[in-house]
C-alpha cells in the first residue's frame, strides 16, 4: 500500500514566485514542503479560530447568570469587615 500519494498543481507565475521565495526564505528542500507548511499553518488557524468562536459563544451564554453571581457574591465580599473585633 503506498503511503504516498502523487499529485500535481499548476500555479500562476506569481504565486509560483512566491512559493520559490518561501522555499529559500523557510530553508526548505522542497516546493512541495512550502505548500505542505502552509496548509498545516492554515488548518490550525482555522481550528484557532473555530475554537475561539465557540468560546466566545459560551460566554455570551453564561454572561448573564455569570454577572448575576459576581453581584451577589460582591455584597457578601465585605461582610463583616467593618465590625471590630
Amino acid at each position: 500500500m503506498k503511503t504516498n500519494t502523487k499529485s500535481s498543481i499548476t500555479l500562476p507565475q506569481e504565486e509560483l514566485r512566491l512559493v520559490n521565495k518561501l522555499k529559500k526564505r523557510l530553508g526548505a528542500k522542497t516546493k512541495v514542503e512550502v505548500i505542505r507548511r502552509g496548509l498545516y499553518l492554515l488548518r490550525d488557524t482555522t481550528d484557532r479560530d473555530a475554537l475561539r468562536q465557540a468560546y466566545a459563544s459560551a460566554a455570551a451564554a453564561v454572561r448573564s447568570s455569570t454577572l448575576d453571581e459576581l453581584e451577589e457574591l460582591d455584597a457578601l465580599s465585605g461582610e463583616g469587615l467593618d465590625e471590630e473585633s
